[in-house]
């Protein structure tokens, strides 16, 4: 499992992210940002049902892209601050709210997030 640690808000561990280009398609959007900040290639992206979720007080819609990552992660230095591969069954202490759960859900090992 891949988790980053942004340069802001918290500097807890969560899943790498970022925002969709007009009219890109999700799995196009989450091998872009993948590559951009951590220089992985996405092989196999599969897509997720979307869900919402608050960002700041705010509704977002999230779409979880699971596929296998190529490569060494390193940490682009200016959105996040680390970039790492974690074993599911050794996640790292520090992870944003929820996200085990979450994790585990949409990989097939736990209840919905």
């Amino acid at each position: 499992m891949l988790l980053v640690r942004h340069s802001y808000g918290s500097g807890t561990w969560m899943q790498p992210g970022g925002g969709l280009n007009a009219s890109e398609d999700p799995a196009a959007a989450a091998t872009r940002e993948l590559a951009e900040e951590t220089g992985l290639v996405l092989v196999g992206p599969k897509l997720h049902p979307p869900r919402s979720e608050d960002l700041h007080g705010a509704p977002h819609t999230v779409h979880d892209v699971i596929g296998t990552a190529t490569g060494v992660p390193i940490a682009d230095g200016r959105e996040l601050i680390d970039a790492r591969f974690f074993a599911l069954d050794a996640l790292p202490t520090g992870l944003a709210n929820g996200i085990e759960g979450h994790l585990r859900a949409i990989l097939g090992d736990g209840p919905p997030a």
